[in-house]
């Protein structure tokens, strides 16, 4: 018997926001999702080999996101950022942490997430004092 994958489930307060933020924004695409009364209440998402779960329990409320904190590993975390700033995602800058690019966006439940890439750049860099000032044309 093996244990093949681990998928967190994310306590939503509005699944059609988190939904559209999760999809639209971000570009993870729904494979499964669940209905009660005629609304989506849970769905799970997926982007290559990353997967989520959102559900809105509704009348269970309490603090969402706080201290959590989801880490995806992938192949090129630059494009990612300015795939999400392209969208509208408030994607903050990239920067060189523990040999990862690191670029970290907020749900609208205030769960963070953050998509990091190996690097050799230096420690603590940010990606506009690598790329260094625009030249203009």
């Amino acid at each position: 018997m093996a244990v093949n994958d681990m998928v967190p489930l994310l306590d939503v307060d509005n699944l059609k926001e988190s939904l559209a933020f999760y999809t639209g924004g971000l570009g993870f695409e729904m494979i499964q999702d669940w209905h009660q009364d005629g609304e989506r209440r849970w769905c799970r998402l997926q982007m290559d080999g990353v997967g989520i779960m959102l559900q809105q329990f509704g009348t269970r409320g309490g603090a969402k996101g706080v201290g959590v904190s989801l880490c995806m590993f992938c192949d090129d975390a630059l494009e990612l950022y300015r795939r999400f700033i392209a969208n509208g995602i408030d994607a903050k800058e990239p920067f060189v942490g523990n040999g990862l690019w690191v670029t970290s966006v907020k749900d609208p439940d205030g769960y963070g997430l953050d998509f990091e890439s190996p690097t050799d750049v230096a420690e603590e860099t940010t990606l506009s004092e690598f790329e260094g000032p625009e030249v203009e044309g």
